[in-house]
């Protein structure tokens, strides 16, 4: 199975809608021709790190390979799930990208 994550820049926050609203098509559309299970997701993090406006980079779990693909989304490390928004998928995916550790 792949574990590889995969992130994609969307730019400033003011103006990632546009990008995060085709990503959000793309990921309806692989759904509607594909089963689905709980650990296909694409979420979100606003991230200032002291800039004057915040950057949205976009986090593809490993099951959203192909959509990845679509937008040339490089591979990266599992983000930490501090401060993630859900973009797309079943709301399950948290407990099942992002098991809490007993």
């Amino acid at each position: 199975m792949n574990n590889v994550w995969h992130s994609l820049d969307l730019g400033d926050a003011m103006t990632a809608n546009e990008p995060m609203e085709q990503i959000r098509k793309a990921f309806e559309e692989y759904i509607s021709q594909n089963s689905v299970s709980p650990d296909v997701a694409i979420f979100t993090r606003n991230d200032s790190e002291g800039r004057l406006h915040c950057q949205v980079t976009a986090y593809f779990s490993p099951a959203t390979l192909q959509i990845a693909k679509l937008f040339d989304a490089t591979p990266c490390e599992k983000p930490n799930k501090d401060n993630l928004d859900l973009l797309a998928g079943d709301k399950i995916c948290w407990e099942v990208l992002f098991p809490e550790k007993v």
